[in-house]
């Protein structure tokens, strides 16, 4: 149970990005530095992290020995699902974000071919966990109603579009990087952001060419540094360490961070002093909140269970 309650804690402290960056939006910030600023704000704090540990020689090493895939992998884990999370702030509520993001659950599960076990197979699968997601993903739709009831074509490609991106491109980066590294979670981390670098350099000049960032987003996306991106991504990494080798709990795992909409929710009504989502709305949350339990529930419990049996 140790990886899904670092899951859930994950889930806690990812949730305080939605709500950043809608705060950011209201107070006139540009998305290019939210995106940016979070990850140039992150570098230095994880590189004093994994100094004091020992191990920023080994990570430097690792990136001039073979830096591509650390720069390929690096920009879909963290450019391809960022900047997008950012864009959709732009139109789009913190918990809709959050609740949008849900597709990584299937999304993680879907990308199992994708990777190769030890003896050489493709993985598969994970039809058994796979077929709660189906609550979740009604959930999420059921979220979304009341703004479709009001459709704008800049609502789907700004606030729908870019977050399925993302929740597709977070799980694919994370997990080809835990194959293809042995180094910890710190120091992947580390690694993946120097490779995503360029992203975050070509962001910070686009945002330029619309004037500097205030003294208010600077605090603001040190914050989201600090707890989305240092405290929250530890945890989700560690967590898929440790279950890195069984794509089923692996999913499960990565199906935790749908606390994230609860999370977010939550923190939308105390912050920002939001509108109470629409009843339809908050059945979707229910569903998304019970697809997660069985999710994690037929993974965790039921095939543990069912080994015990068979011996």
């Amino acid at each position: 149970m140790r990886p899904l309650i670092l899951g859930v804690f994950a889930a806690l402290f990812f949730a305080s990005t939605f709500v950043l960056n809608e705060v950011m939006q209201v107070g006139g910030g540009s998305f290019a530095y939210s995106a940016s600023l979070r990850f140039l704000w992150m570098i230095p704090l994880l590189m004093l992290v994994v100094a004091l540990r020992g191990g920023l020689k080994r990570v430097i090493s690792t990136l001039k020995d073979n830096p591509r895939p650390w720069i390929v992998w690096g920009t879909v884990g963290f450019g391809f699902f960022y900047v997008p999370i950012c864009l959709a702030a732009e139109v789009a509520p913190p918990w809709l974000i959050a609740g949008t993001w849900q597709v990584t659950i299937v999304a993680g599960a879907l990308l199992s071919p994708l990777f190769k076990k030890a003896d050489g197979s493709r993985e598969q699968i994970p039809w058994r966990g796979l077929r709660f997601s189906s609550l979740i993903l009604i959930g999420v739709v059921l979220m979304q109603v009341e703004f479709f009831e009001t459709f704008e074509p800049r609502f789907l490609w700004l606030g729908v579009v870019p977050v399925v991106i993302a929740a597709f491109a977070y799980p694919l980066g994370n997990r080809k990087m835990m194959q293809q590294t042995d180094l910890d979670v710190f120091e992947r981390i580390l690694g993946m952001c120097l490779g995503s670098l360029p992203v975050w350099f070509l962001l910070f000049g686009y945002g330029l060419t619309t004037g500097r960032p205030s003294s208010s987003q600077l605090g603001q996306t040190f914050l989201v540094a600090l707890l989305s991106g240092i405290v929250a991504t530890v945890l989700f990494f560690k967590a898929t360490d440790l279950v890195k080798h069984d794509m089923g709990k692996l999913a499960s795992v990565e199906a935790t961070q749908a606390l994230e909409v609860l999370f977010a929710l939550i923190g939308e009504l105390l912050f920002l002093h939001a509108v109470m989502p629409s009843p339809i709305a908050l059945v979707g949350i229910t569903l998304v909140m019970i697809g997660v339990v069985f999710h994690s529930r037929s993974q965790f419990i039921e095939l543990p269970m069912a080994i015990e049996k068979e011996a």
